[in-house]
């Protein structure tokens, strides 16, 4: 599965709403709202866009970093990383319908979000050299997300330099989804590369 991220910053002037909307066309079931340094009423403004240019097409919206934005936009899921509320912070935010995801970047942290019951997903990376983060912490590599499949029952998503070359050795390591950043949002045309990136995942890809 490709769980697109709709990044403001790597957007450059496209809207992510748009972006969003171009993803769900080309067959992303997952997508997520990225605005590392919007201002609360951008990132909420957003936010609703994304969840009405989604309505209907069937894929599920997640909200980076921010359970009470999630909550108040009626989004699907909140991505939670290791600075952000705790699950159960953010599960008495957004309640018992939404999914929480959960970065993790060593085994500690893995198996942590593995048994937290409140975790519903957890991505482990990067996977690869990333440019998506100003400062990105240290590559895992194919081998973890090998060990975290072996840990794990839990949907586990991988992230982290993660392009069309690459997509199928994530997935044959055992990664349930494959969260993309660089690859959709830096290009001209989104839903383009996003139906190329799908097509890659089903002649080849684990689903």
């Amino acid at each position: 599965m490709i769980y697109g991220i709709a990044d403001l910053g790597a957007l450059g002037g496209k809207e992510p709403a748009a972006a969003a909307a171009a993803m769900a066309r080309a067959g992303v079931p997952w997508i997520q709202l990225r605005a590392k340094g919007a201002d609360d009423a951008e990132l909420h403004r957003h936010a609703v866009a994304c969840r009405r240019a989604l309505a209907g097409t069937g894929a599920l919206l997640w909200i980076d970093d921010r359970p009470d934005v999630a909550a108040l936009a009626g989004a699907g899921g909140v991505h939670l990383g290791q600075d952000d509320l705790p699950p159960a912070a953010a599960r008495r935010t957004v309640g018992p319908g939404v999914r929480i995801g959960r970065s993790t970047h060593d085994r500690g942290q893995l198996l942590a979000a593995d048994a937290d019951p409140e975790v519903d997903v957890i991505a482990v990376g990067p996977v690869f050299a990333t440019s998506g983060k100003e400062r990105p912490d240290p590559v895992v590599g194919l081998d973890f997300v090998r060990w975290a499949r072996g840990v794990t029952a839990k949907t586990l998503v991988a992230i982290g330099g993660i392009d069309a070359s690459n997509l199928r050795s994530v997935l044959a390591a055992g990664a349930d989804a494959v969260a993309v950043l660089s690859a959709l949002c830096r290009g001209d045309d989104v839903e383009g590369d996003a139906r190329r990136l799908v097509e890659v995942m089903e002649n080849g890809g684990r689903s």
